[in-house]
């Protein structure tokens, strides 16, 4: 074989080496968890994408909830301080700050704490809640502690991944790591669809272990806390927060005669409605909105 042959073959080797690492998956990021105080899960490839600037509002912004608002807060401070505390399950009506009220909490407990080990915040996405204990098992053996939160949780028809949900917080041979504690928002206190639950309750052979089986879930969660509709005074305690927070000088009657035929027009009442009016006020008028 002459040394051209030898080049040449060099040559396609070398091209055949490259294109197959092209098509290689890229090398998984390594996580960092002192760089932030929030992170993402991206299940895939397995990495927690920290969070620079994180979308919340002040805590004392929140309005109407100042029960659960409380419970939440100790149930938070006692976890930080590594004493016992409860899985906590937000659930009620649309729009009234549950998701906002588990961040806002979060950065208070932060700002007040004295050590150098801050509480960490990972939100997971209700599709990837079956990488739940590939999750769990990256962060157990870390020095901080996480508060891991998902956002409107629920489970519909044929879906099974509530399965590994409950193995993960309670029911599993490791049980949850001392470390983690885990926080959901959602629209249905049992988080899975009504006519789902009655289904099983007149299909199954023993419908009250079929229906058991369904709702225990919820069970894993120590703490139930409700979100309810807003009544008309509270919802105009939010506007007027809102608008006092972000330096929106209007008269009060015309703030809250707008404010009244917003809400009428959206056909509700929330702290979400009362965030839209905001903006759009604040467009109106042409001021910026603070961060």
């Amino acid at each position: 074989m002459t040394d051209s042959t030898i080049e040449a073959l060099n040559q396609k080797l070398d091209r055949l080496i490259e294109a197959v690492t092209r098509l290689a998956p890229p090398p998984v990021p390594q996580t960092d968890l002192a760089v932030a105080d929030c992170f993402v899960w991206q299940a895939d490839p397995g990495y927690l994408e920290p969070v620079r600037k994180v979308n919340r509002v002040d805590i004392g912004l929140i309005r109407g909830v100042d029960r659960v608002r409380d419970i939440l807060v100790e149930n938070t401070e006692r976890f930080a301080a590594g004493h016992a505390a409860n899985n906590v399950l937000l659930w009620g009506a649309r729009g009234m700050g549950k998701s906002s009220l588990v961040k806002a909490v979060h950065a208070e407990i932060n700002a007040k704490a004295k050590s150098d080990l801050p509480l960490k915040l990972i939100e997971i996405h209700r599709e990837d809640i079956d990488t739940l204990p590939r999750l769990m098992g990256q962060v157990k053996a870390a020095p901080f502690r996480f508060i891991l939160f998902c956002d409107d949780l629920s489970f519909d028809h044929d879906d099974t991944s509530y399965k590994s949900l409950k193995a993960a917080l309670e029911g599993g041979v490791e049980g949850r790591p001392a470390n983690v504690i885990f926080y959901a928002t959602s629209n249905r206190r049992h988080l899975l669809p009504r006519d789902m639950i009655d289904n099983e309750r007149s299909t199954a052979i023993n419908p009250s272990e079929a229906v058991e089986e369904k709702v225990s879930l919820s069970d894993r969660f120590g703490l139930w806390l409700g979100f309810h509709k807003c009544s008309q005074d509270e919802y105009l305690d939010m506007v007027n927060g809102y608008a006092g927070h972000h330096g929106l000088t209007i008269d009060p009657e015309q703030l809250r005669a707008e404010a009244l035929e917003w809400a009428t027009t959206r056909g509700s009442r929330s702290g979400r409605v009362a965030w839209q009016f905001t903006q759009d006020l604040a467009g109106r008028l042409g001021k910026p909105l603070n961060d």
